[in-house]
C-alpha cells in the first residue's frame, strides 16, 4: 500500500439537489478545483480523442483494489452495485434530464449490468461512448437555446416552468425537450429582465450563456469523463469517497474545502450557479455581514466600476479566477440571496480583497452580562470556528506551536481573571479539523479518560484517551452547536454529553463520523489519489456519530429547519453503528435538572417573538430553496419578490428593535445573535439551579470552583 494519508478533514455541507441542470457534470467533476487559478481558456478536445488511456487503465484498477479491499465498507462489485453505478452515472451527467433523450438511456441500457464487468476488467471505453452522445446532445440544445432567445418573449402569457426535473422522465422525443427548454429559455429571459436588462441586453447575454454551455464540455478532455465516471463508483459505495485526477490532487493538497483565497468563502458549482457553501470566519465575507451561505453568485466585476460579467453555467475555476486578485483590490459581486424568490432583483456586495491567516479562525473570547432572577451572571463565551493545530511547528518540536487547545486554555485563564460565572463553547458552524485537538480540548474539561472510539475496515477498534491527570475548567459548562458542526466537533460535543460533564444545547449535529484516508495510485503521481473512507467514529458509550450526530439536551425552535439537513439527507450515507462502550468515569451524576432546564427554555422561547421571527426566516428559505415551479408571467414573479422583500425588511426590523440596534442596512448591520443570548440564559439557569454534583472516589462532591489543576499553559 502506497503512504496512507488520513484525515479528519472538514465537512462541508451536503449541496442539495441542483436547481437546474449543470453543464454536463462540470459540478461533480470540478467540485475540489475552487483553488486553482486559471490561466488560459481550455481547448476545444476533439471527439475522436475523448477515449481512455493506459493511464487509465491503471488507476482503475488500483481504485478497485483499494474500494475492494481496504474501504470500511466493502460492497461487492456486482450487478447489484453496476445499476447503482450505473444511474449515479447518468445522474451525474444530466441530472435535471435536459439533454438526453429516452432512446438514449434506452441504447445505454445494456450497460446496466455492465460496469461492475468494466472496473474489473479496467477498459472504461463504454462509459466514453455515453459521454460523446452527451456532447452531441448539449450543441443540439444550445442551438435550439440561442435560436429561441433571439425569438423575444411574451411576459403575459400564462405559463410555468418547473426548475427541478430530477424525478421527471427523460423526455421521449425532440418536440418534447424542446417544449422544456422553451420555458427554461423563458426563464432565463425573465430572470434577466428583473434585473433591469433591456431586450438588446436579454438576448445578448443568453447567446453568450448558451455558447459558452456547449464550449465547456467540448474542453472536457478524457481526464475529466474518467474521474466522473470514476467518482460515480467511489460515491455509490460512500458520499466521502472520491477519485482525485493528478490535477486535482494539488487542489485537494492545498485544501478539502473549496477555500477561496481573497473572499473567504467556500464555493461550489451547483448546476449551473455558483453558490456560497460556507463563510470562513476572519475574511472579508464574514466582514461584511451581506453574504450567507446558499446565495448564488451570478456576476463578478473588478475594482469600483468595472462593468460586470455573467458567470452562469461558468466553470466553477473559471469564476475563481475571476474572484481572486491581489490584497486591497475590489471585487463586486451580484448575489441572489438564498431567500429570494426566484426572479428577484441580485444584489450587489463589494469587497476588498484579503489574506486570511490563523489569526483570524482562531479561537476567541467574549463576555456577557445576564439576570437569572434576581442573580446578576457573568457568562465567558468562546467561540471556536475550528479545530486547528500547526502540525508542522508540533513535529519540529517547536515550544510555541498554535492549535485550538492551547489558545482555548489561554482564553479560559483571561476568562478566570475576568470572574466570570460559566463557560460557553460556541462550536456552531465548525465543521471540524484535527483529531488531536478534539481529544485534548475536551481533556481541558474531564480529569483523564478516553475521548473517541475508531474502529477500522477490519473491526479493530482503537480508543483515543485524554491521558493528563486534572482539569483547566471545573465551572458550569455549556456547549452550543447546530446543523453545521460535525467531525470533530461532534466528537468533543458528544464526549462533554456522554461524561456529563455539561449541557449540549442547539440543533442536531451534522453527523458525519467518519475517517477518510488519501492514497497516491501511483508513486510517480500519473494516476491521481483516492480519498475513500477507512474508519468511523464512535463515542465512549459506544454510540456512532454517525449518520445521527450528536442530540442536544436541550433542543431549540431551530431544529425544525435542520432535520433534512446532513448526513442524513444523503442517500447511501454510511449506516449509525454501535460499539461495546469504553470504560470512563463520568464528571457527574446523573441527574434531573436537564429537564427543569428545557421547561425554562420553552417558556423564554414562547414569550420571545423574535425566535418565531427567526424560525419564519429559516423556514422560509428552506421554501424557497426547494420550490420546484415558478410562473413565467413577470406581474407574478414581481409581486411574489417585493413581498417576499417586504417581509424579510419587516422580520429584520424586528430583530433590530428588539435589541435596540440602529437600523443601517448600507453598513451591513449585523442581526442579533438571539440563539447565542439563550444559550447563555439556559447555562444561567444551570448555575443558578446547581450545577449536577461531580463524582470522585470517595462518592459525590460539588464542583471544585472555575479553574482546576491543569495547567493553563498546556
Amino acid at each position: 500500500m502506497t503512504g496512507f494519508r488520513t484525515t479528519l478533514g472538514r465537512s462541508t455541507r451536503t449541496p442539495r439537489r441542483t436547481r437546474r441542470s449543470p453543464t454536463a457534470a462540470l459540478g461533480l467533476s470540478l467540485t475540489l478545483l475552487a483553488t486553482a487559478a486559471v490561466a488560459a481558456e481550455p481547448p476545444i478536445v476533439a471527439l475522436d480523442a475523448l477515449r481512455p488511456s493506459s493511464l487509465h487503465a491503471q488507476a482503475t484498477e488500483r481504485v478497485v483494489e483499494l474500494m475492494q479491499r481496504h474501504h470500511y465498507r466493502i460492497v461487492a462489485l456486482d450487478d447489484d452495485l453496476s445499476a447503482k453505478i450505473f444511474r449515479r452515472y447518468l445522474d451525474a451527467l444530466d441530472p435535471e434530464r435536459l439533454f438526453f433523450l429516452a432512446t438514449d438511456i434506452a441504447e445505454f441500457e445494456p450497460l446496466r449490468q455492465r460496469l461492475d464487468d468494466v472496473l474489473r476488467a479496467a477498459e472504461v471505453e463504454p462509459v466514453f461512448q455515453v459521454f460523446k452522445r452527451l456532447r452531441e446532445r448539449v450543441a443540439e440544445r444550445a442551438r435550439f437555446a440561442r435560436d429561441r432567445a433571439a425569438a423575444g418573449f411574451d411576459f403575459t402569457r400564462e405559463e410555468s416552468y418547473r426548475l427541478r426535473r430530477d424525478s421527471e422522465p427523460y423526455a421521449t422525443t425532440r418536440a418534447d425537450l424542446d417544449a422544456v427548454w422553451a420555458g427554461r429559455v423563458k426563464n432565463d429571459a425573465l430572470e434577466l429582465r428583473l434585473t433591469g436588462r433591456d431586450d438588446a441586453q436579454i438576448a445578448e447575454t443568453l447567446d453568450r450563456r448558451y455558447a459558452r454551455m456547449a464550449r465547456r464540455i467540448e474542453q472536457l478532455d478524457a481526464n475529466d469523463v474518467y474521474e466522473i465516471f470514476v467518482n460515480a463508483y467511489a460515491t455509490t459505495v460512500d458520499p466521502h469517497s472520491a477519485y482525485l485526477s493528478p490535477r486535482d490532487s494539488e487542489n485537494f493538497r492545498i485544501q478539502m474545502s473549496l477555500s477561496l483565497e481573497g473572499i473567504g468563502a467556500a464555493l461550489q458549482t451547483e448546476g449551473e450557479d455558483t453558490v456560497i457553501r460556507r463563510i470562513i470566519p476572519g475574511g472579508p465575507a464574514a466582514a461584511s455581514q451581506q453574504l450567507r451561505t446558499d446565495d448564488r453568485i451570478i456576476g463578478v466585476a473588478q475594482g469600483a466600476d468595472g462593468p460586470f460579467v455573467d458567470v452562469v453555467s461558468w466553470r466553477l475555476a473559471d469564476v475563481v479566477d475571476l474572484i481572486r486578485g491581489p490584497k486591497g483590490s475590489v471585487v463586486r459581486l451580484q448575489v441572489i440571496g438564498a431567500d429570494s424568490e426566484p426572479g428577484s432583483p441580485p444584489r450587489t456586495v463589494s469587497l476588498v480583497r484579503d489574506t486570511i491567516d490563523l489569526e483570524d479562525q482562531a479561537a476567541r473570547s467574549a463576555t456577557t452580562e445576564i439576570s437569572v432572577g434576581d442573580r446578576a451572571l457573568r457568562i465567558g463565551i468562546i467561540d471556536l470556528p475550528t479545530f486547528y493545530l500547526d502540525t508542522d511547528a508540533r513535529a519540529r518540536g517547536a515550544q510555541t506551536y498554535r492549535s485550538s487547545t492551547r489558545d482555548v486554555a489561554r482564553l479560559l485563564g483571561e476568562l478566570a481573571s475576568a470572574g466570570v460565572d460559566g463557560v460557553l463553547i460556541d462550536l456552531r458552524g465548525n465543521g471540524g479539523g484535527s483529531l488531536i485537538e478534539a481529544t485534548e480540548l475536551t481533556g481541558l474539561f474531564i480529569d483523564h479518560g478516553p475521548v473517541v472510539q475508531i474502529k477500522d475496515s477490519r473491526g479493530r477498534l482503537d480508543v483515543t484517551e485524554d491521558d493528563d491527570r486534572g482539569v483547566a475548567y471545573a465551572g458550569p459548562l455549556a456547549v452550543l452547536v447546530d446543523r453545521s458542526s460535525a467531525s470533530a466537533s461532534e466528537i468533543f460535543a458528544a464526549a462533554i454529553q456522554d461524561y456529563g460533564r455539561g449541557v449540549v444545547l442547539g440543533e442536531h449535529t451534522f453527523g458525519k463520523g467518519t475517517v477518510q484516508s488519501v492514497v497516491p495510485l501511483d508513486r510517480a503521481a500519473r494516476l491521481g489519489q483516492m480519498k475513500f473512507t477507512v474508519a468511523t467514529f464512535f463515542r465512549v458509550n459506544g454510540d456512532a456519530t454517525q449518520l445521527r450526530g450528536v442530540v442536544p439536551d436541550i433542543l431549540f425552535p431551530t431544529e425544525k429547519s435542520a432535520r433534512e439537513e446532513g448526513e442524513r439527507s444523503l442517500d447511501n450515507a454510511l449506516p449509525w453503528e454501535r460499539v461495546a462502550p469504553s470504560r470512563f468515569s463520568a464528571w457527574a451524576a446523573p441527574s434531573t435538572l436537564y429537564e427543569t432546564l428545557r421547561e425554562r427554555h420553552l417558556g423564554r422561547v414562547g414569550a420571545n417573538p423574535l425566535f418565531n421571527t427567526l424560525i419564519e426566516e429559516l423556514e422560509t428559505r428552506r421554501a424557497m430553496r426547494g420550490r420546484e415551479v415558478v410562473s413565467l408571467v413577470e406581474a407574478e414573479r414581481v409581486g411574489q419578490a417585493e413581498q417576499r422583500s417586504t417581509e424579510r425588511e419587516f422580520r429584520d426590523d424586528l430583530l433590530r428593535k428588539a435589541f435596540g440596534a440602529t437600523v443601517d442596512d448600507d453598513a451591513g448591520e449585523k442581526v442579533p445573535d438571539i440563539v447565542l443570548d439563550e444559550a447563555a440564559r439556559v447555562l444561567g439557569d444551570l448555575i443558578v439551579l446547581g450545577v449536577p454534583p461531580r463524582r470522585s472516589a470517595g462518592g459525590l462532591a460539588a464542583a471544585s470552583g472555575l479553574l482546576g489543576e491543569r495547567p493553563l499553559g498546556r
